[in-house]
């Protein structure tokens, strides 16, 4: 089944088709790197690394691009705040930006480019743009001219008279017209700059991912990808000036992932509920997070609280207490034949679900309600009166599929620790020796180390509390 795409240029869902056959060019808006990311930043972190892992499985070679502004306006205002150069507080939380991704699961980026690395592409995608009449400069300033560019507003489907309506030009702004925007501005005496043939000064926000993506992607991509938020201006301004410098159409799709609510209500600094992805991490299995996180189709809003936490939490561990018992009952099976095709059946008819679901614009809210149909289908297994090995085999591999695919590891089929193991046997001596406190004391220190042991008539078995 081919691979459907909600396109926000088009708003509506297309057939996917890349520019080259089994090659994907894919470019994701990073962060502003002058402090940690908060779980809005988290969300397309996680949501677009998912659709890469599925485009991977499906057998294409993503050329995955996220890069880092590592200069703007919030850096120099760090900067000025904690008496620190701005590449060195850019350097700081790009390493965080990548500890706590990668935390979550987020694979690195084939191309993680920073601004400050691009300046003299920058400078020269700038140039263009003069050149072809579509930017002018003003005092030092370099401006688009957004009336140059007749299809404007296309992505945010907004006209140019609608725009202009509410468009101001602020005190200190040189451009020739109110939606007209900055490529290139003159900085202040002390802030961070480079040399153009406009001035000394520093890159506008939009440019450099018009500029990144042409060095790293070409001038035309498969995938533009980022935060609802992002549409508009930053992405509409991409478009402006990429198809004015190049000639071409920028982006053949383009993806938003949602909204994240916390408790209800927008998350905001003026609300003062804004969490940081960093934070919750320390306080909660980042597994979960991103669970949490994919229970949701990605275009839709999702609203964060502890109490919907902790029901994903519940949740997870259906899947991991499936696949506990699955590894435990693997020791044990009787290998009879009886049933043993029409269970095999049944599992690929469910990975043929979860693959439709995937298939549909990515929706893994429902593949994960198909992971639980796996679930049901396994604990009914593993309770019945004989197993065969290659079934449970063929229900854990399915698991550790889907997971992979959700960029969820399962921690459950780890070994545990020399630690552990040597308590666990020291209570099985216990019990034989009729040694009964000390066999109680010893699962109290391992409840103490999160392991819960239950005793069946196969043996002693486990899982993390």
């Amino acid at each position: 089944m081919t691979i459907k795409v909600f396109n926000t240029l088009t708003r509506q869902k297309e057939t996917f088709e890349p520019i080259e056959e089994n090659k994907i060019k894919m470019y994701v808006c990073g962060p502003t790197v002058y402090n940690y990311i908060h779980i809005g930043n988290a969300r397309p972190a996680i949501v677009f690394d998912t659709v890469r892992r599925y485009f991977e499985y499906k057998g294409y070679d993503v050329d995955y691009v996220l890069n880092f502004t590592d200069v703007d306006d919030k850096l120099i205002r760090a900067a000025k705040e904690l008496g620190e150069e701005v590449p060195v507080i850019a350097d700081r939380f790009i390493q965080a930006y990548k500890e706590d991704v990668g935390a979550l699961g987020v694979k690195e980026a084939v191309h993680h480019p920073r601004v400050t690395d691009t300046m003299d592409d920058i400078v020269a995608f700038i140039q263009t743009l003069i050149d072809k009449g579509h930017a002018y400069e003003s005092e030092g300033d370099v401006y688009f001219k957004t009336r140059s560019f007749d299809s404007y507003g296309k992505l945010s489907q907004q006209s140019i008279d609608e725009l202009r309506a509410g468009a101001r030009i602020r005190v200190g702004e040189k451009k020739h017209d109110p939606l007209d925007f900055a490529l290139w501005k003159n900085t202040k005496d002390g802030e961070i700059s480079w040399e153009a043939p406009w001035g000394v000064g520093r890159p506008g926000w939009h440019i450099e991912c018009s500029a990144m993506a042409k060095k790293y992607l070409g001038d035309t991509i498969d995938i533009h990808a980022g935060g609802q938020d992002l549409t508009f201006p930053h992405h509409e301004n991409e478009i402006a000036q990429s198809e004015a410098a190049n000639g071409k159409s920028f982006a053949n799709y383009w993806m938003h992932n949602g909204y994240i609510n916390i408790n209800n209500e927008k998350m905001s600094k003026s609300l003062g509920n804004f969490v940081l992805a960093h934070d919750l991490i320390q306080e909660h299995d980042p597994r979960v997070l991103r669970f949490f996180m994919l229970s949701v189709h990605y275009r839709h809003p999702i609203n964060f609280s502890e109490e919907l936490l902790e029901s994903a939490q519940n949740s997870f561990a259906r899947i991991e207490n499936a696949i506990q018992n699955l590894e435990h009952r693997k020791n044990s099976s009787m290998n009879l034949t009886e049933d043993k095709d029409v269970w095999l059946k049944k599992i690929d008819a469910l990975k043929q679900q979860f693959e439709q679901e995937m298939d549909d614009d990515f929706n893994t809210a429902n593949a994960i309600a198909v992971m639980f149909d796996l679930v049901k289908e396994a604990n009914i297994y593993v309770n019945s009166s004989h197993t065969h090995t290659e079934v449970i085999e063929h229900f854990l591999e399915t698991f550790d599929l889907w997971l992979g695919i959700l960029g969820i590891p399962d921690k459950a089929t780890e070994l545990l620790d020399e630690e552990i193991e040597s308590l666990i046997q020291q209570r099985e001596d216990a019990r034989k020796n009729r040694e009964f406190q000390l066999a109680d004391q010893i699962r109290d220190d391992l409840v103490e180390k999160g392991i819960i042991l239950e005793d069946t008539p196969q043996g002693t078995r486990w899982k993390r509390g």
